[in-house]
């Protein structure tokens, strides 16, 4: 457990610092348009950093669960606010990664879905 939530916390950590980077240094440098895909990329990141604070407080999932769940939605971070970040920050193009952000969706929706499953299931059986 205190391995994910060291994993959420520094994530949580680069979420902020990403965000004031945005607000502060590159909004003279990018266009509205990309400073816009950079503060999605940053508010993403923050919504599931959340979601892990909660996964892995809560007590009615096992550890394996508490895993699977914070890879599924570290993994989606990764890809889906990191490849915006690349973009943006490093001028990689998007057209050499284009399928990486989508992939980190398909992360995040996965991760959405077995929550849904498992608080459903544990519903069900109240």
């Amino acid at each position: 457990m205190y391995k994910n939530l060291t994993i959420t916390s520094l994530l949580g950590a680069l979420t902020i610092i990403l965000g004031a980077f945005g607000a502060h240094a590159l909004k003279k440098q990018l266009s509205v348009e990309a400073m816009q895909s950079f503060e999605t990329a940053v508010r993403y990141q923050m919504y599931h950093v959340l979601v892990l604070l909660v996964i892995n407080l809560y007590d009615g999932f096992s550890e394996k669960m508490k895993r699977t769940l914070t890879l599924l939605f570290t993994a989606g971070i990764l890809f889906f606010s990191g490849s915006i970040y690349l973009i943006n920050l490093f001028g990689v193009s998007a057209k050499s990664i284009w399928f990486i952000t989508p992939l980190g969706g398909l992360l995040f929706i996965m991760g959405w879905s077995l929550l849904f499953y498992k608080f459903l299931k544990i519903s069900l059986q109240k």
